[in-house]
């Protein structure tokens, strides 16, 4: 693959970034602005930005690989991600919207801790700021350390100078343009990666013979059980693994720069729209995905790494300078993930600890400074702890999700739990996720992790809620 095509495609590609950072600079005038984008986005922007937010390159490299691994049996994640589309857009979406407009909220921290007060809401405010900037740090780290990997090899440059030089890209733009230049660049983005499922995939599909000869050299070829929706496992160990991977949708509902995007958008009209927007390209993408993946494996049977065969049918399949505009593409897409994740754990810190309060004339400057503080924390990391560490990372997705999602369902089904109860339930499901993340056995499909988390922080939640007729606590200062 010819190097010089994939660095002038990033070269475009990351000026383009910057210059829509310098145009979006203009549109930020306070921090509501910088953090939500003045709570205007249009349904193209919200519904593309969020997709490519909520998977991004993931569904590119990883679900891909997944496919190729296990074959039909993974294809039991798509309901589950697609309801997590749904519920969070249709269900959770108008109520986000509307209290976000009415109470002035920010930030999803703004949201979970909406009806308490005193030191119970303090708690709950650093709790959840503290739980958003762990998990976001490691996980911003993550993707430097993958991304720069990827262009090391690719340009013969060491790992270091790779992920500095694409974290700078990054907090150059950001820091002009905030919400508005994540989301717009996100919109881009996703907007690529929906044309190349569709492309790739396709020509994947015909050299492997189409979907009939891809069949018949699965069932000569594959191990046992690879074309069966149950994978060929026993029932059980089948409902453990089918119920783990469902429940990786599970992670959408406590993510905070994905619940953003309904905090942020426009009018309800909008939210439809972007609705049909962002679940018509989540299911053509993770399809594309899929059917790429089994093409691949048809085409190659013994691919070491499982998620390198976006890459290995890019080189194989497409022409030289075609594959170099791809790949270059998908390392982009790689770095520019990093954005939104970037701007809600700025948001932690400057707004919902009150970083911000004590200079209130200059609140944009705090914000930008916490960001790229919080960016060159990544950075170090990324280059100092041990590559196994970020192998752990993973769990944050079902942290996030365990801590918040349960609270953010209670409130939207207008059930107000009491203060105590909210912080309770946060610490419950994060704590649950790490222990077996890291300590016992998740079980197939990690179901312990992904799952079991939710049901005693969702009991919480709903069981100890503010009695009817006693008013709920305001925030205090």
């Amino acid at each position: 693959m010819d190097s010089t095509i994939v660095l002038l495609t990033l070269i475009a590609y990351k000026a383009l970034l910057i210059g829509i950072g310098i145009w979006a600079s203009r549109r930020n005038k306070s921090e509501s602005d910088y953090f939500l984008g003045g709570r205007a986005l249009g349904p193209w922007v919200a519904g593309l930005s969020y997709a490519a937010s909520t998977s991004s390159a993931w569904v590119l490299l990883g679900f891909s690989g997944f496919v190729y691994v296990f074959g039909v049996s993974a294809l039991w994640m798509l309901p589950g991600t697609w309801l997590g589309y749904v519920l969070v857009w249709l269900w959770f979406g108008p109520r986000l919207r509307a209290e976000t407009v009415e109470e002035n909220h920010v930030t999803l921290t703004d949201f979970l801790a909406a009806r308490s007060g005193g030191s119970w809401r303090r708690a709950i405010v650093w709790t959840a700021s503290a739980l958003i900037v762990f998990c976001f740090i490691f996980y911003i780290a993550a993707q430097f350390q993958a991304a720069g990997a990827a262009f090391a090899a690719a340009f013969d440059m060491r790992v270091a100078e790779s992920v500095m030089i694409g974290a700078a890209i990054i907090l150059i733009y950001v820091f002009l343009g905030g919400f508005w230049a994540a989301s717009v660049t996100d919109t881009v983005q996703a907007a690529i990666m929906w044309l190349i499922a569709i492309f790739l995939p396709v020509v994947a599909v015909i050299a492997a013979g189409g979907p009939a000869g891809i069949i018949q050299t699965l069932q000569a070829t594959a191990p046992e059980g690879y074309l069966a929706w149950d994978g060929g496992q026993p029932f059980f160990l089948f409902a453990g693994f089918a119920l783990g991977i469902f429940s990786v949708g599970l992670g959408t509902y406590g993510q905070p720069q994905l619940l953003n995007r309904l905090m942020a958008v426009k009018d309800e009209k909008s939210r439809i729209r972007g609705f049909i927007i962002a679940i018509s390209w989540g299911v053509i993408v993770f399809l594309g995905m899929a059917a790429l993946a089994l093409a691949g494996r048809a085409l190659v049977a013994d691919l070491g790494n499982a998620e390198n065969i976006f890459y290995r049918m890019t080189a194989d399949l497409l022409p030289a300078a075609l594959a170099g505009v791809v790949v270059a593409a998908v390392l982009s897409a790689v770095m520019s993930t990093v954005d939104s994740i970037l701007l809600a754990a700025a948001g932690a810190v400057a707004h919902d600890l009150g970083v911000t309060k004590r200079w209130p004339q200059r609140e944009l400057l705090v914000s930008r400074l916490v960001m790229s503080a919080i960016c060159v924390l990544a950075v170090i990391i990324t280059l100092s702890v041990p590559a196994t560490i970020f192998g752990r990372v993973l769990f944050a997705w079902s942290a996030l999700g365990a801590a918040f999602g349960p609270i953010v369902a209670a409130r939207v089904a207008g059930v107000e739990p009491r203060a105590w109860a909210v912080w309770l339930s946060m610490t419950v499901g994060f704590t649950l996720t790490v222990l077996f993340s890291q300590v016992f056995d998740s079980g197939p499909g990690q179901v312990g992790e992904r799952l079991l988390p939710w049901l005693p922080a969702l009991a919480i939640v709903f069981l100890f809620r503010q009695p009817r007729g006693e008013p709920a606590a305001r925030p205090s200062g």
